[in-house]
């Protein structure tokens, strides 16, 4: 029987007055639900140490509807707050698997504003999509087609920062199945003047999609810093503006990371990346905005998906692996390595292109994976097909 991989599509609508407001008093809903679920999880866990399940939450929400005080929970389609009960389940589970910390509170100001609705809440017929306690169909923008065929099982509406209106719809997809089989394999260093080095010696403009509206950016902050504090509208509508130039940027970052990673994974069979710990890295407070701007970690991500998609493997080498110390010629391990090096000759007489021979270090070193040979040993699997590899002796990467 053959299976096809759930996919995601994300459009954007427009709202009536009415289907907005409707949609704004649900993600009130939502978030009221899910806080007191937690409060009454927390409580029951600190008081009397019970552990309180799904089941439980659920014959609550029961019980707070019948509340004069709560009656409004009423006013809204059930689903998304059952949904959101079963969203908190899933988090207390990862935080007792230890992947993750403890659920927090959802913040009326900070949160993301979601609703998802399964196939009770939803109806999708000659491609209009309703959802209910709503009367008419919702203004899609239709700006690629769904596969052939395909019938959501799931539906999320949200809303950003900017005010934009998004419903991402999950469906499956036939067309993801895994791409013919090649013997190409590349190894990459990311950077931060050039976004990635490829070991095949192509290098990739890092567009610093944050810096090119970073004076527009400036100048909307300061605007938004000078309206006065609360809710007045001057400061929503100077909120709103700074949030739009960062939906900006988000955008053309995400855009060029799909096209960057898709070209690589439909390339290459073994993809070699560096096991970079961003979120230490961030810590550079002279590189933090830089580092951020490249999103690496998403690029990861988006690669790691892909190839699990395609039957592909992206294999991860330890970021303790010296890679750009490493002569790919010779072996030969270098003292030091300072960042502002960028070109280097070894004692074998090659001259290096720092990120480009850091590269095919990471290349030969990936590859030494199925091998097991020359100190470098597996260290996890992970379901995705992504492996990663480690130094046995380990030298910091200069």
């Amino acid at each position: 029987m053959t299976t096809h991989v759930k996919r995601a599509f994300k459009y954007r609508f427009h709202p009536t007055d009415a289907q907005a407001a409707e949609l704004s008093r649900t993600f009130g809903c939502v978030r009221k639900v899910y806080n007191m679920a937690l409060a009454a999880r927390s409580e029951a866990w600190v008081m009397r140490q019970e552990r309180v399940n799904y089941n439980a939450t659920s014959a609550m929400l029961t019980a707070w509807k019948k509340t004069e005080e709560l009656a409004f929970l009423n006013d809204v389609s059930s689903v998304p707050l059952q949904q959101c009960l079963r969203h908190l389940q899933t988090a207390f589970t990862n935080f007792f698997g230890k992947r993750a910390k403890y659920p927090r509170f959802k913040s009326r100001k900070k949160s993301r504003k979601s609703a998802e609705y399964t196939t009770s809440g939803f109806r999708f017929w000659d491609g209009k999509l309703t959802l209910a306690k709503m009367a008419q169909p919702l203004d899609i923008v239709w700006s690629r087609p769904l596969p052939q065929g395909a019938t959501p099982s799931t539906v999320t509406v949200s809303q950003d920062a900017a005010g934009r209106w998004f419903v991402s719809l999950l469906v499956d997809d036939p067309g993801v199945k895994p791409l013919p089989m090649t013997d190409t394999a590349v190894g990459i260093d990311a950077g931060l003047h050039h976004l990635l080095t490829l070991s095949t010696g192509e290098k990739i403009t890092n567009p610093r999609h944050e810096r090119r509206d970073r004076a527009r950016l400036a100048k909307a902050q300061r605007e938004l810093s000078h309206k006065a504090g609360g809710a007045g509208a001057n400061r929503a509508k100077a909120r709103r503006k700074v949030a739009r130039i960062h939906a900006r940027i988000a955008d053309r970052r995400r855009d060029g990371l799909h096209q960057l990673t898709t070209r690589l994974v439909r390339e290459n069979q073994t993809i070699v990346i560096e096991d970079l710990t961003v979120r230490n890295m961030l810590k550079n407070h002279s590189l933090a905005r830089a580092i951020s701007d490249a999103a690496w970690s998403q690029f990861r991500s988006m690669l790691e998906y892909k190839a699990q998609w395609y039957g592909r493997e992206v294999i991860a080498v330890d970021r303790w692996f010296p890679s750009s110390k490493l002569c790919s010629n010779c072996g030969a391990l270098q003292s030091k390595m300072p960042l502002h090096v960028r070109t280097w000759t070894c004692d074998c007489g090659t001259t290096h292109d720092r990120d480009v021979n850091a590269a095919k270090n990471l290349l030969a070193a990936g590859r030494a994976v199925t091998a097991c040979g020359d100190g470098v040993r597996p260290q996890r699997n992970t379901p995705g097909g992504q492996s990663s590899v480690k130094q046995e002796t380990p030298a910091r990467k200069g």
